[in-house]
């Protein structure tokens, strides 16, 4: 199935509401797996390359990979004067990327939209020896009081709510197919996330689930986010539990 389309109308709002990453990730990375400024990392999936910043930001090259023109456009006017930015209209499963070039791969918030046997073999293809895959995500605590609220909102006004990451991100038989002999190492980073009201409802707005400003269901899910802030916040913000995942090896 194509998911390319899948955040249309949601480019903009997902670049200013959807978290970053924890800095200790980065610099774990970088001395984890001897990557310098000479490394080349394709970042999958990019989106609006809030990832592909951070790694820049650490003074590493990154070739951005993503295929919806919305995501691209916002990455490329924040990042086009970057010298160690490149931005490619390219899939996770085609990056159309040469064979053999990439020193390491970063996929953050996207591995869930992959056909991933495609999408292996063409990290095999485009890999160096050696090469690894980086599957990084910000995962919710669905424990929590205030998670369990947002997730009856979705799952009342949203028909394609299967779950966050589409129900993925603690499915071990997934990962264990992907990684060469079910192999990888598996880091999480506790990363809560502070919203004040506008920040809360954006974040929930940039789901590709959510309802949009035209759909019918839109002023009920805003008004719903709303009475939910109200009922949690402190001093008017609020903070969301959430655990940055990292899973890397071989594939």
């Amino acid at each position: 199935m194509d998911h390319t389309n899948r955040f249309n109308g949601k480019a903009d709002t997902y670049s200013k509401f959807r978290p970053s990453y924890p800095d200790e990730l980065i610099t774990n990375l970088i001395t984890d797996y001897n990557l310098n400024e000479r490394s080349h990392i394709a970042d999958i999936g990019s989106g609006t390359g809030i990832l592909t910043k951070k790694l820049v930001d650490f003074n590493l090259k990154v070739i951005a990979v993503e295929p919806n023109a919305d995501m691209r456009r916002i990455a490329e006017s924040q990042l086009k004067d970057n010298k160690l930015f490149t931005s490619i209209n390219g899939t996770a499963e085609n990056t159309t990327l040469n064979s053999n070039i990439v020193d390491f791969i970063t996929v953050a918030q996207a591995f869930h939209w992959f056909d991933l046997q495609s999408f292996k073999k063409e990290c095999q293809r485009i890999l160096k020896p050696m090469g690894k895959v980086m599957i990084i995500s910000n995962s919710r605590v669905t424990d929590s009081k205030i998670m369990k609220d947002i997730i009856s909102i979705y799952t009342k006004y949203s028909p394609d709510f299967i779950g966050f990451s589409n129900g993925l991100d603690d499915s071990p038989e997934t990962y264990e197919e992907f990684f060469f002999e079910k192999e990888y190492k598996f880091t999480s980073y506790d990363y809560p996330l502070i919203y004040n009201k506008q920040s809360f409802i954006g974040r929930h707005l940039s789901a590709s689930y959510a309802p949009k400003r035209e759909d019918k269901e839109y002023p009920m899910f805003i008004e719903e986010l709303s009475y939910i802030f109200e009922k949690y916040h402190n001093s008017g913000f609020i903070t969301l539990p959430n655990v940055t995942k990292t899973r890397c090896g071989l594939v």
